[in-house]
């Protein structure tokens, strides 16, 4: 009972065609979507406090799709050396988010913001009607950058300060 609930999760239903002939498998998602519901990488959460980590939390009330994205910043590179996320929602959602969190490491902070949803969805082949989820990715991204900005300019330690800093010794 609860595979055949998840495969109807999945989109992987049995269809039976009126001839009577052998089930036929329909599969409503792409084969990236089903890989990444089924083995999300990346998966967890760091420590909110943590000065070198910022966090994304973001939602789509029409859907009840959440999706928590976490980043940890090399503060002297500004290289995101590791991402995790935490979501509540459809399989696309789940998906669009270990995506996001691959993409993201070992990448440098200005360039993860380029990183737009039409490339996660286009990756993922999401039908229009799941386009919101790789939004939702894209926000959680942007959200965990300016997280972790936020943080750094509140303990003083920006990149700006720190040249002015050290253009003033």
């Amino acid at each position: 009972m609860l595979r055949y609930g998840c495969h109807r999760f999945l989109g992987l239903v049995q269809r039976t065609p009126q001839t009577g002939a052998q089930g036929v498998l329909v599969r409503l998602y792409h084969e990236r979507v089903v890989d990444h519901y089924n083995n999300p990488r990346n998966v967890g959460s760091f420590d909110k406090n943590d000065p070198s980590v910022g966090t994304g939390l973001v939602g789509a009330p029409a859907c009840g799709d959440v999706m928590k994205l976490q980043i940890k910043v090399d503060e002297k590179t500004g290289q995101i050396t590791d991402a995790c996320f935490k979501t509540f929602g459809c399989g696309s959602a789940i998906a669009s988010s270990s995506v996001a969190t691959e993409w993201i490491k070992g990448r440098q902070k200005e360039e993860v913001l380029t990183i737009k949803n039409t490339e996660i969805a286009k990756h993922l082949s999401l039908p229009p009607v799941k386009l919101h989820c790789s939004m939702l990715a894209e926000d959680a991204i942007k959200a965990a950058v300016k997280d972790y900005e936020a943080k750094r300019v509140k303990a003083g330690t920006s990149g700006k300060a720190k040249e002015d800093e050290a253009a003033h010794a």
